[in-house]
């Protein structure tokens, strides 16, 4: 198993110069894979190119390109230059993104999100081939675009590799089904290892109905992180983003997260926390998530207790555990950067990437 790095909200708290320092920083200690996402917030591609500038060997991971904010193919191109820029070492990690993004922000109907990611994934791979010029006639895709003066084009760029691993993130089971079908790998967030077999059997489905092995399908999961010797504020330094999610991702009737903890056998603890989220009682939502529930979707606590908890991700199938910290400032940040590989090497379980 390995780590990588999820970098978060970029251009939020910290200058470009401490991203970079960083971002070395995950590189020369021995994680495998820095990853940036796009909300609405930063773009994940400008990111990923001043990191492929200033890093020679770790992976640079979209974590994710959003499809409703580009379309295929400009998200080829995107990927056919960073995999030149960084000399091979992207990962593209997609996804449909949910309904207040895409229509509220893209303007995108989330119309058919099953039906668009699997056109979306299969007109990309085909323009990084570059077999012949592209002709792709789907329902939400058309090249050319019919009735006009538009015609068949190739790649002119020859990508570094024409394959460049494309993952999924999926939370709900229809959706990780077609990551099993079509995609290099599965990026889950909230993955809870006590759930693993129900979490993969959709996967593991998909897979087998494309006539693929599941193993070759890497589960590199996203896990926020935050190191205490003092359990109980660790926990509470957690509670204010699982509320977040719980309560205010998505809308009230369309809350993926809402539903996943809901599958973990706490609906009705969602359900209280979503209504007092969303009556602005913020603090009140956060209190009342279990402790069980944060212990079983975060990592926190003293570190011998983290290391143990790597076990259970290991035992679960998972490739890469991609820690977000949960700090304040950028010192502290630095300092849970260096804790996480002591807890990695204490663990046993993870091999660092150190050359």
């Amino acid at each position: 198993m390995y780590i990588g790095i999820n970098m978060g909200y970029i251009a939020t708290l910290f200058t470009p110069a401490q991203e970079i320092e960083f971002a070395q920083e995950a590189e020369r200690l021995g994680y495998r894979s820095l990853w940036v996402g796009e909300p609405y917030g930063n773009d994940a591609a400008t990111v990923l190119a001043a990191l492929a500038a200033c890093t020679k060997r770790i992976q640079i991971g979209a974590g994710i390109f959003a499809i409703p904010g580009r379309t295929a193919a400009m998200t080829a191109q995107t990927a056919a230059t960073l995999d030149w820029l960084s000399n091979g070492r992207l990962l593209m990690g997609l996804g449909p993104s949910g309904t207040q993004v895409s229509e509220g922000w893209h303007g995108v109907p989330f119309a058919k999100p099953l039906l668009r990611t699997r056109e979306y994934v299969e007109v990309i791979r085909m323009i990084l081939r570059r077999e012949k010029p592209l002709e792709y006639h789907g329902e939400t895709i058309r090249l050319p675009l019919p009735g006009t003066e538009g015609k068949p084009l190739r790649l002119i760029m020859h990508p570094v590799r024409p394959a460049v691993p494309i993952l999924l993130a999926a939370l709900g089971p229809k959706n990780i089904e077609l990551c099993g079908e079509i995609a290099d790998g599965w990026l889950p967030f909230w993955f809870a290892p006590e759930h693993a077999a129900m979490l993969r059997a959709p996967l593991e489905a998909g897979a087998r109905a494309a006539g693929r092995d599941p193993s070759a399908i890497d589960v590199m999961v996203n896990v926020i992180v935050h190191i205490d010797d003092d359990l109980a504020r660790a926990r509470n330094t957690m509670r204010p983003r699982l509320a977040l999610y719980v309560g205010g991702m998505g809308s009230k009737e369309n809350n993926f997260y809402k539903t996943l903890v809901s599958s973990y056998g706490y609906g009705d603890v969602a359900e209280q926390v979503q209504e007092l989220y969303l009556s602005g009682r913020k603090a009140e939502a956060a209190a009342l998530l279990p402790d069980e529930l944060v212990d079983m979707v975060t990592l926190c606590g003293p570190a011998d207790r983290i290391a143990q908890r790597l076990h259970a991700y290991q035992a679960a199938g998972v490739h890469t555990v991609i820690p977000m910290f949960e700090t304040s400032s950028f010192e502290e940040r630095m300092s849970q950067l260096q804790a996480f590989v002591d807890i990695a090497k204490r663990s046993g379980c993870v091999t660092l990437s150190l050359d």
